[in-house]
């Protein structure tokens, strides 16, 4: 039994608002955080510095400084210096640590950074008392920074 133009056309119209409802209902329960979640810096506790394996930022006197092939200086900082992290009950035993990328942290009023070591694809990090925190998955992709192309020279 064919179906007809006018039945196909109501297909793809119910099929098209199902979509767009099912993907607008994961964007509202994906962009909220967590109950548990709290913010890893405060303001009697500010980000000061960070360095991201070879890459840094720096809060200057007006706004933040970045590495100069670090594209998205503002975007980035930002995603740090108001990240939210979620305490995982368990030690968690990380196979490969060399996944990890080595966050160095200085607050401000501080004189001794901290390492962490960040995992960006599950979104972990893991603190220098190697207690394991969840980043809520709508401030993973910011904690990233884009980085200039640079030409190879042979």
């Amino acid at each position: 039994m064919a179906l007809s133009r006018k039945k196909w056309n109501n297909i793809i119209i119910i099929a098209t608002i199902m979509m767009i409802s099912i993907l607008t209902l994961l964007d509202n329960k994906t962009s909220q955080l967590p109950d548990d979640a709290a913010p890893l810096f405060d303001d009697n506790s500010p980000l000061s510095q960070l360095q991201l394996d070879d890459l840094w930022l720096n809060q200057g006197n007006t706004n933040w400084q970045c590495h100069p092939s670090i594209l998205n200086c503002q975007t980035w900082a930002e995603a740090w210096s108001h990240i939210h992290l979620s305490p995982l009950s368990q030690q968690l035993d990380v196979e490969d640590k060399g996944l990890a990328q080595k966050v160095v942290i200085l607050i401000s009023g501080k004189t001794e950074p901290q390492l962490w070591y960040f995992f960006a694809q599950p979104g972990l990090l893991q603190s220098p008392a190697n207690n394991w925190y969840q980043i809520p998955p709508s401030q993973r992709e910011a904690l990233t920074p884009i980085i200039k192309a640079e030409a190879i020279e042979q």
